[in-house]
């Protein structure tokens, strides 16, 4: 297999077999991010990427979970997913999950009968990257995308059956927008009632313009104490039916997890401890993506 540049996935997908079915993201335009500056986007031929596939199959005996990387490889003609789809089934017969990274707007482009049809074939989770349900952050972060927009893809999502997972990014609106980040990114989680919640924290990456920002004083980062704080905010402000929750990235300062609704007083609890109490937070030395 031939994986171009640094490889990125979700955690849930560390034991999967990660195939690059785009390289880069097409979007590449937000504040935060560095992943894919040093890619040029482009879509891999079928041939490549069953080359792959096939490759997986010589090599590894068993194979539980795909994942199709890089940023958005639901940008995909659904006609290709599809026959990638078709393609891990011959292959991988055992295979009982294909996840896969989505942008709004992909999801967007997609109809409700494509979705449902890529479900039929395998593709077993979608993750998107909401980042904050705050449409002034989204604007500042250079998302690309609106609220409503985050909304209504989540909710697609949801209807096609697919499970969704949302991406979360505590203190992405610096100290100003501390309330608004936790209050406004509670109210589009539960309007979109995903299956499953991911919180990360912000990371400073060389070469992003939110790295500039904070060299010039023009975003104030968040302490861990108000990183718990924004999290206790977003809770309260989260209703959804049945949906895990996870705060064990490798960037967040203090690991969280729990089944919403049903966790949520004690996850709230647990943070009201953690800001009484003091907490020995994560060092920066060992905070990473």
């Amino acid at each position: 297999m031939e994986y171009e540049g640094i490889v990125y996935r979700p955690p849930s997908e560390a034991y999967s077999l990660i195939i690059q079915v785009t390289i880069g993201c097409a979007h590449n335009k937000c504040s935060f991010c560095s992943m894919y500056k040093n890619k040029k986007f482009r879509i891999r031929s079928l041939k490549e990427i069953f080359h792959d596939l096939e490759e997986g199959k010589n090599y590894y005996r068993r194979i539980d979970k795909i994942f199709l990387a890089d940023g958005d490889a639901l940008c995909l003609p659904t006609d290709h997913l599809k026959s990638i789809l078709i393609k891990i089934k011959e292959l991988f017969p055992q295979c009982n999950r294909v996840g896969i990274y989505a942008t709004p707007k992909d999801i967007l482009r997609k109809s409700l009968e494509d979705l449902q049809e890529l479900r039929e074939l395998g593709l077993g989770i979608i993750y998107m990257g909401l980042e904050s349900g705050s449409e002034e952050i989204l604007k500042d972060i250079n998302k690309g995308v609106t609220q409503k927009e985050m909304i209504e893809a989540g909710k697609k999502v949801k209807k096609s059956g697919i499970p969704l997972s949302l991406t979360v990014i505590s203190g992405i609106g610096g100290k100003d927008k501390l309330y608004n980040h936790g209050v406004e990114t509670g109210k589009v989680i539960s309007e979109i009632n995903p299956d499953f919640i991911g919180l990360l924290t912000l990371m400073l990456e060389p070469g992003t313009e939110i790295t500039d920002k904070v060299a010039s004083g023009e975003f104030n980062l968040l302490t861990p104490e108000e990183v718990m704080l924004e999290t206790k905010v977003l809770l309260q402000n989260t209703e959804v039916t049945n949906c895990i929750f996870r705060s064990n990235h490798a960037s967040n300062y203090v690991s969280l997890k729990g089944t919403l609704p049903f966790d949520k007083d004690k996850l709230i609890h647990t943070i009201d401890e953690i800001l009484k109490e003091g907490y020995n937070y994560k060092s920066e030395l060992y905070r990473g993506l």
